[in-house]
């Protein structure tokens, strides 16, 4: 960090008490008002937009955005999102202080390997594939703190790199977990994208995982947070707990005896920033010679030297100059449409897509996410003001094309109970497929349905799956649907890996959506009817089914992902179609590509290892239908 800041952090923390240097160490700073300090709150989240604080632009979830394998567009959707941040950071700024939700240090991206299909908060991340995440985040990263126009002296944003490390369920056991991990895999697998983007983007600040790796807490790991980050790695930023990690030090770890010893074991180590509670017992720690006054001021200089790096203390900071009138303005929803165009894959289609001559047709469009505004915005989400299901995107776009929309939701997305007073939607949606000319089925998870531990719906898993499965109520209503005989597009919506066997058997077109944002019902739409060709890939492997994975909770990568398993795949990491053909002719280090087909469309290249297989590069580019271009290959 530069000195200039430091020098500053150091002159403000030398007239503090020890009390209050503390109270600074805590998310949830109190102001310090004989020095003119405002109360600071540091919790906000943007994975996909500004979150928790209103109206934003909601962009994909980032699962998603990965499979757009496209890093020039994330790194203009997170310059979007730190506008829209700084414009609200803007106005609330001028209530005296910011409360929670609200300030310019934000808690993204989410770089953990969603090595296991099961795990609830995967469609956090950009996936399984160590390069393409490491890549992504790095995009990201950039336009959180840069932006396109970055101001020479001060930061646009604090990113903050998650969860380090490790860590990718099983959510229900988290607070306690040991994750058992050989060092093959913790440097090659799960520590790579954190270096990668820490090398390449220089991030703010770097969140501990709730788990333990290898004996070691990882919110006060000597290993993980002294020799590896600070040494080895040379990260200079600040470290910041999960919510209530520190307590789960000695409360689910048993690693120390009490909350004194754990906050003092976490700062020693250089967790410094404590979302929770624990660091109110540094008082404590301190008299019993725990930890001493130094390392408190040593800490407490770095997290003032990060405030005044990202100009809250200047008048000369041209961040202060972003006007509000930026929140999901037209320029970010158009952006917003193009990457959630991007995020959709085409897995299947024997020719039915795109829709060409819908004038006249009838088109059925049956499902429970058909017309859910929840699975367009995911988690960790904002609200916009302006949104598309995927119903009334369909919809619109029929109308304009002069063609008969037929909707019918069909059943729950989960809930199979029916009691005898209520209504029964099964046979409404069968009516609908009997009158249509083509059947578009809305179907899969919902984000109450896989997510972070006490958000979701299936207690007994903490947001966990139990299962690859659709829910045995969206079963029958596609076994009722399918023996109509009328031809299917299946729309996918999940976060993550679903058995997709039988559609992949026995509909005309699958469609994999992800939770696709605001404007994932116009983006639909585009790709069903030819405005656009699919060019999204998929960032995980699709399983046929879950009974060949290893156990949740074996962190080896065998049998795990497309670089360690070869059996028992549906659709394997980087499948995607496209409405065009592209020939790819490799020579050495360059490919030749050529657009044989008669679609303009994006193209995302992808290059292999020979020896191990795993994704070394890629590349999206823009191809017109009969052009010819060369890449090459460092």
């Amino acid at each position: 960090m530069e000195n200039k800041f430091i020098k500053l952090a150091e002159e403000l923390v030398s007239k503090m008490t020890l009390e209050e240097k503390i109270s600074q160490m805590r998310y949830d700073s109190p102001a310090v008002e004989r020095l003119g300090v405002p109360a600071y709150n540091w919790w906000n989240e943007c994975l996909h937009g500004v979150a928790r604080s209103g109206r934003a632009t909601v962009f994909p979830q980032a699962i998603g955005m990965a499979a757009s394998f496209n890093e020039e567009l994330l790194f203009e959707v997170a310059d979007a999102i730190s506008d829209e941040a700084r414009a609200k950071y803007n106005q609330y700024k001028k209530f005296g202080d910011t409360e929670i939700y609200q300030g310019l240090t934000y808690w993204s991206p989410n770089i953990n390997i969603f090595r296991d299909p099961r795990w609830g908060r995967g469609h956090e991340t950009y996936g399984e594939d160590v390069l393409l995440t490491s890549r992504m985040g790095t995009a990201f990263v950039k336009g959180l703190q840069e932006g396109k126009n970055p101001d020479p002296n001060y930061r646009k944003l604090d990113a903050t790199i998650k969860h380090f490390a490790v860590h990718s369920g099983p959510e229900a056991v988290r607070h306690g977990f040991n994750a058992v991990v050989s060092d093959e895999d913790l440097y090659g697998i799960y520590l790579e994208a954190f270096r990668y983007c820490i090398e390449h983007a220089d991030p703010s600040a770097v969140m501990g995982a709730y788990n333990a790796v290898n004996g070691e807490a990882c919110c006060a790991s000597k290993r993980l947070l002294k020799d590896i980050l600070e040494n080895e790695w040379g990260f200079d930023g600040y470290v910041v707990s999960d919510c209530g990690a520190i307590c789960d030090i000695d409360k689910h770890h048993n690693i120390t005896s009490n909350s004194a010893e754990s906050a003092a074991l976490a700062v020693n180590n250089g967790c410094i920033l404590n979302c929770g509670s624990a660091f109110r017992h540094l008082q404590a720690a301190v008299a019993d010679g725990l930890v001493s006054e130094q390392t408190i001021t040593e800490a407490c200089v770095k997290l003032f030297a990060a405030r005044f790096r990202l100009g809250m203390f200047a008048d000369d900071c041209s961040f202060d100059n972003v006007p509000y009138s930026v929140v999901e303005c037209r320029k970010h929803r158009e952006l917003n449409r193009k990457m959630a165009q991007e995020s959709m894959v085409l897995l299947k289609n024997d020719g039915i897509l795109p829709i060409k001559k819908a004038e006249g047709h009838k088109i059925a469009v049956i499902g429970p996410n058909a017309d859910d505004k929840s699975v367009l915005l995911g988690n960790y989400n904002g609200t916009p003001s302006r949104y598309k299901t995927l119903l009334s995107g369909i919809t619109d776009m029929a109308d304009e094309l002069g063609a008969e929309v037929i909707y019918a939701y069909g059943c729950h997305v989960f809930d199979d109970t029916m009691h005898e007073w209520a209504e029964h939607p099964q046979r409404e949606a069968v009516i609908a497929a009997e009158q249509s000319d083509i059947v578009i089925m809305c179907m899969g998870l919902n984000p109450s349905m896989e997510g972070e531990e006490g958000d979701a719906y299936n207690g007994a898993m903490s947001g966990d799956k139990a299962d690859l499965e659709l829910p045995v109520v969206q079963k029958k209503l596609f076994e009722k649907i399918m023996a109509v005989g009328k031809p299917v597009v299946f729309v996918n919506v999940s976060g993550s890996c679903i058995n997709l066997c039988e559609q992949d058997e026995k509909c005309a077109a699958v469609i994999q959506c992800f939770y696709p944002g605001a404007e994932g019902g116009n983006a639909l739409a585009d790709i069903i009817f030819g405005k656009v060709s699919p060019s999204g890939r998929l960032p995980v492997t699709f399983y046929r089914n879950s009974d060949m994975l290893p156990d949740f909770t074996d962190y080896s990568m065998t049998g795990r992902t497309y670089r360690f398993c070869k059996e028992n795949i549906l659709y394997s990491f980087g499948f995607g179609l496209s409405y065009s053909e592209i020939v790819e002719k490799w020579d050495g280090d360059s490919v030749e590509l050529l657009n044989s087909g008669s679609y303009d469309t994006y193209y995302t290249v992808l290059r292999y290892d020979e020896n191990d297989g795993r994704l070394t590069d890629f590349r999206k580019i823009w191809i017109e239908a009969g052009q010819k271009t060369l890449i090459n290959f460092k």
